[in-house]
């Protein structure tokens, strides 16, 4: 008789996670932590500062109440509104430029998010012109009403030119980080909008 060979079926072997996996495994979450708490500090530190220029601004407004409402029949609402439109177009292109996996289309919406901020910014400084206003003047209204639009329109332009940089050179975590923070640009616009201008 001949003999019969019984072979055992071979088991699938186990993975051995080896330091190498382990160190990348951490090193991949805490840069990915890393930046989500940067993001946070920066949006919160940001929504901080408007905060305390829109409580003054609204003290002042009791203070002053005369004063306030002959600044605010200055304003161009309709530019103001224009604005908000661009603004949220500009945003809508950040959206999509966060959840674009295709390199090109992806800085393609960069370009556009950065394109809407320097037309927002450029439509703003036409409207200080149409409104007259100048840092040299005494009222209290045009003084803070510069400060506080003057500060969003400087993140405005600072965020388009790092979207333009950032459109040349991406990376997943540059493009959630600036992304997170044009949209907390955007909040301050809409919080500012009804308050400083609209009222």
């Amino acid at each position: 008789m001949r003999s019969r060979k019984h072979t055992m079926p071979s088991r699938p072997q186990a993975h051995i996670m080896t330091s190498t996996d382990v160190n990348q495994d951490v090193h991949g979450r805490t840069a990915s932590d890393g930046g989500d708490l940067l993001v946070w500090i920066l949006a919160w530190s940001e929504l901080a500062a408007f905060g305390a220029l829109l409580t003054a601004y609204v003290i002042a407004s009791w203070i002053h109440p005369d004063e306030f409402a002959k600044g605010a029949a200055r304003l161009h609402q309709t530019l103001a509104l224009a604005n908000t439109i661009i603004l949220l177009t500009s945003g809508w292109f950040a959206v999509k430029a966060a959840s674009c996996w295709h390199q090109r289309s992806q800085c393609l919406m960069l370009l556009g998010a950065a394109g809407g901020g320097f037309l927002f910014v450029a439509l703003k400084l036409y409207e200080y012109r149409l409104e007259g206003v100048s840092l040299l003047a005494a009222d209290t209204f045009s003084q803070l009403y510069l400060l506080i639009t003057g500060f969003h329109i400087a993140q405005v332009l600072f965020g388009a030119l790092l979207l333009v940089l950032v459109a040349r050179f991406p990376s997943p975590q540059n493009v959630h980080l600036l992304t997170t923070l044009w949209h907390v640009i955007d909040i301050d616009w809409l919080v500012m909008l009804p308050v400083v201008c609209l009222l």
